[in-house]
């Protein structure tokens, strides 16, 4: 199953950039940022959509099952999002449209989604962050629109407004915070980080004594 991975994410790579492709051609008009918001906004739906069915209703809870094994939907999901991610960091890399902080948000979202996948558990958690990220995407990329449109200052736009700040500081801070909480307070993903702590301090321990005997064996 891992060596199917990587086609996975290709498949979805693929998939984003014919995406992005269909509606370069459909707005001809328009800049190559408004078929990429686009594709942004197509993402953040399904993301959104997906990772709620996977973190509510398919299982398992990611505040009381953190570490988990991954399910297959799980690695659905997160093989979908990948591909979005490596799609929209090659455009901002491309068009130099992003800081430095927009694209050390994307390499992080990466390879968070990259180790989850490797390792094969804690997909719960990362779809509980991709969730709670992308929920407030759509409303972000809709403010863009309406302000390119001159429908920003409306009642629309402050609709939109009301509900990103609200959905941003429930869902982003609130449950993100609640999330991680859950995470450094269960024994479960920090087993292995533990293992490997512990052999890190033997080894480190033993080095002193490897030395001295190393020393006196040449004399």
């Amino acid at each position: 199953m891992l060596f199917a991975l990587p086609l996975r994410v290709a498949c979805s790579l693929l998939a984003w950039l014919s995406l992005y492709a269909w509606f370069c051609h459909r707005y001809k008009h328009r800049s190559y940022e408004w078929s990429c918001r686009l594709v942004t906004l197509t993402h953040g739906i399904l993301a959104t959509c997906l990772s709620a069915y996977i973190g509510f209703i398919d299982g398992p809870w990611p505040l009381s099952h953190p570490g988990s094994p991954n399910t297959t939907l799980q690695v659905h999901g997160l093989c979908l999002s990948l591909g979005y991610f490596l799609f929209d960091l090659c455009w901002c890399v491309y068009f130099q449209t992003e800081g430095a902080l927009m694209l050390a948000h994307h390499l992080v979202s990466i390879l968070g989604i990259t180790a989850s996948l490797a390792l094969g558990e804690s997909a719960a958690e990362v779809n509980a962050v991709i969730f709670g990220s992308e929920i407030t995407n759509p409303l972000l990329q809709a403010r863009w629109f309406l302000k390119e449109t001159g429908c920003y200052h409306s009642l629309t736009g402050d609709v939109v407004d009301f509900f990103f700040v609200v959905l941003f500081t429930g869902v982003r801070i609130g449950v993100g915070a609640w999330l991680m909480y859950c995470e450094l307070a269960s024994p479960k993903p920090r087993r292995k980080s533990m293992k490997k702590y512990h052999a890190w301090r033997s080894r480190r321990s033993e080095e002193p004594y490897l030395k001295t005997n190393g020393h006196l064996k040449n004399h």
